[in-house]
């Protein structure tokens, strides 16, 4: 008998954001490698207007469609209260998606009375030491599940820079598919990019300090590297307020700007912009350096898979993560600048290192694998 997994997911509100989706896509795609009957369940806001979720709900279905997954989409509330009768005409049943071997939950927003409904359970963090800080303020509220995984190698362990949030954690990678993600060769003369949001009302704390936890200002003491490299640089963006007067800074300062809304709306558009670039050159929100959670990006692996070299920030000391080879992690402006070179200088064998990294650490097959295991052992 196959095991069913019903996958929590947080896309069902973004219709537009390909590499979200991806974030769970991956989980999704490795868990049916290995044989998984898999359930998308989706918690929608029961005041939300009813032609509203149904609109969002066929937008998911569509975007999974060439997955497999199309009609193995449910939807659930957000509260208590449930949702109207018709929103969820299309989509399974939650309380048949409840009867599922295992929940999963990358929503750790989800309310209790939905993880309750599963006989067994595991959440796995993906905003690991953030999600920690914000339990011990009381600002989420987690509901207990039988076991708490997280993807930052710090969580939980002696020396962390944040609390454990009361919870006991195991250390789980981040996956990738990879049989979604096959090399891709592209001209020499394509640019570093990564796509993000770039400007998001979004603030952490960190011992008693409130500071901006946003990719721009993750980006801003790094704003002049295209004056330390030959390289080109792009960033796809979602740029929210003062648009135009920021696209100017970056494009005057030798960046490439192109709209993340424009070039990667849908799944298949988010790969075809990374299969079109060189490489990942990316920094990091301002919380993962403060916080050493030793973490790398979702994003980062599907450059890695597709045989794209990353650089990318250094966010502390890691048990396998390596810092010159397929990943370059950089510290200061000047060694990103000296790591662009190096790639560039060598990027067949940088190439094949980053899809060996991939291969190792993190395929969806052995990454699903070993959290089932533990999930209900």
């Amino acid at each position: 008998m196959s095991l069913t997994v019903c996958l929590l997911a947080n896309t069902l509100s973004y219709p537009n954001g390909g590499g979200h989706l991806w974030v769970y896509l991956n989980w999704a795609l490795g868990l049916r490698a290995l044989g998984c009957d898999v359930i998308w369940l989706e918690a929608a806001d029961p005041h939300a207007p009813s032609q509203q979720i149904r609109t969002w709900a066929t937008n998911l279905r569509h975007h999974l469609e060439p997955y497999g997954m199309g009609t193995r989409v449910a939807l659930c509330s957000w509260t208590h209260e449930p949702l109207v009768r018709d929103v969820a005409e299309s989509c399974l049943d939650v309380m048949a998606a409840a009867e599922a071997h295992l929940l999963l939950n990358l929503n750790y927003k989800a309310p209790a009375t939905v993880v309750r409904l599963f006989q067994r359970t595991a959440l796995i963090d993906i905003d690991p030491g953030l999600l920690q800080v914000w339990m011990s303020l009381g600002w989420v509220r987690v509901a207990p599940h039988d076991v708490h995984f997280t993807t930052g190698e710090t969580v939980g362990r002696p020396g962390a820079h944040f609390p454990d949030g009361g919870r006991e954690w195991q250390y789980t990678p981040p996956c990738v598919a990879l049989d979604w993600w096959p090399p891709q060769q592209t001209t020499l003369d394509a640019p570093f990019t990564t796509v993000s949001h770039w400007y998001q009302e979004e603030w952490a704390e960190d011992a008693g300090e409130i500071y901006r936890n946003d990719k721009r200002s993750g980006f801003l003491p790094f704003l002049d590297l295209p004056k330390h490299t030959c390289q080109p640089l792009e960033l796809a963006l979602s740029m929210g307020p003062d648009e135009d007067e920021e696209r100017l800074e970056l494009q005057t300062r030798g960046w490439g700007v192109q709209d993340a809304y424009a070039v990667a709306p849908t799944p298949r558009d988010y790969q075809r912009y990374i299969w079109s670039s060189r490489g990942e050159f990316s920094c990091v929100k301002p919380s993962c350096i403060r916080l050493q959670n030793a973490w790398i990006s979702d994003r980062t692996l599907c450059y890695l898979a597709s045989g794209k070299p990353a650089v990318v920030q250094h966010t502390g000391p890691s048990r396998f993560l390596p810092d010159a080879a397929g990943l370059f992690r950089f510290l200061d402006i000047g060694q990103a600048a000296q790591c662009l070179d190096r790639v560039a200088r060598d990027y067949e064998r940088q190439s094949e290192l980053a899809r060996a990294l991939a291969e190792e650490f993190f395929d969806a097959r052995k990454v699903t694998g070993s959290v089932l295991e533990r999930a209900l052992a």
